[in-house]
């Protein structure tokens, strides 16, 4: 561990008056957790992609006309 990091936690521990093991602990759950509903999620979108539930979108084009619209929005508002 970076000892910026390790001394941040032994700050947060004092603070809070757990040890550093069960914030790190704590953590760790949640950051799993996170990862877990991430995954789900990036599964279920594949899963509708390939069944063609939803449309894929060309990320280049979008932005494109994206660019396009907000140029255009902004001749209109200095005429």
């Amino acid at each position: 561990m970076k000892p910026e990091t390790l001394s941040r936690l032994q700050e947060l521990a004092a603070q809070t008056g757990r040890s550093p093991a069960e914030l790190v602990e704590d953590a760790m759950a949640g950051y799993l957790q996170e990862i877990a509903a991430v995954r789900e999620t990036l599964d279920s979108r594949f899963d509708e992609v390939e069944n063609g539930k939803v449309q894929v979108v060309d990320g280049e084009a979008f932005f494109e006309e994206l660019s396009r619209r907000v140029e255009l929005k902004k001749r209109r508002a200095s005429q």
